[in-house]
């Protein structure tokens, strides 16, 4: 069974060490380390957190940006080491360290991304100013982003983005946002991947858009996909979305096309229910490991 890696980022895009930055300790507290043993441990630091925007619109820019290269670095480095990573990060914006860190190492990375939200919003324009609105969008050069990033972003092409289980499509029309429906190679909104049951089918979806990367592909998965009974523990809780089975139905059918680079798992706010769902997604953590771990190599 090939090695796998934990890395952990306790950061939180509004800027604060509270909320979603206390993840990946509560995960690590529920035994998350002990299911998928044997596993190296890798912790980010995160520093230099405000609450002040900066230039880009956003809040606390340096440590968006450090800790985007930081993550990017321990990938890098768990690759070299022929370890499957797996990222439990407080919020949204790590996305943006696999594909920089493929692209560091001369590999174009496409992205299954699995999420209750688009996160394409302006910078400008997002009510919160949090990195966490607007990581899709960075990605895939709609907007600048911090300075410090100019030099990796874009890191994404269109046509090798899955986007999987949105459900704010009112709410960006009411801003006047626009959506990334047409924007990217496949957009499955949250009723529809709720009623999807077609492994084969969601499979096929993958495989003719992140699967054609050249350098593999990221599975990343935002637990706001979810529908709030599964889990009342997210900042930002919509009406509709997954309930667990389904959310594992859809990672395995991803996971069963060929490529994949690794995952991340992110949102969890254990300030909200005093850690009690945290072992549910140490679960599911490994539940995406051993999919990882049995993933056919391109």
């Amino acid at each position: 069974m090939p090695a796998t890696e934990l890395i952990y980022v306790p950061f939180n895009a509004a800027g604060v060490p509270t909320g979603v930055a206390r993840m990946p300790q509560a995960i690590q507290a529920a035994g998350v380390e002990q299911a998928v043993a044997p596993a190296r441990s890798t912790w980010i630091t995160v520093t230099e957190m405000t609450t002040a925007r900066g230039p880009s619109g956003l809040l606390s820019e340096a440590a968006l940006s450090r800790m985007v290269t930081d993550s990017a670095s321990a990938l890098r480095a768990a690759w070299h080491r022929r370890a499957i990573p797996i990222v439990i990060a407080g919020d949204c914006p790590i996305l943006l360290a696999p594909s920089i860190a493929a692209a560091m190492n001369g590999r174009e990375a496409g992205l299954v991304f699995i999420d209750g939200h688009e996160d394409a919003w302006d910078p400008r324009a997002t009510p919160t100013g949090e990195a966490s609105d607007c990581e899709m969008g960075l990605a895939l050069g709609l907007f600048s982003g911090p300075q410090a990033l100019d030099l990796h972003l874009p890191c994404l092409r269109a046509q090798h983005v899955a986007i999987l289980g949105p459900r704010d499509q009112a709410e960006l029309l009411e801003a006047g946002q626009p959506s990334l429906r047409d924007r990217v190679a496949v957009y499955v909104d949250g009723s529809d991947l709720a009623a999807r049951t077609d492994v084969a089918g969601i499979a096929d979806l993958v495989a003719h858009s992140a699967g054609t990367a050249p350098g593999g592909w990221w599975c990343h998965v935002d637990l706001d996909v979810l529908a709030t009974a599964s889990l009342p523990a997210v900042d930002y809780p919509q009406p509709g979305g997954l309930t667990w089975e389904q959310l594992e139905h859809v990672t395995s059918a991803c996971l069963t096309v060929a490529g994949c680079l690794g995952a991340s798992v992110v949102i969890y706010n254990p300030d909200l229910d005093d850690g009690r769902s945290a072992g549910r997604i140490a679960d599911f953590i490994a539940f995406v490991r051993d999919r990882l771990t049995t993933a056919r190599p391109r």
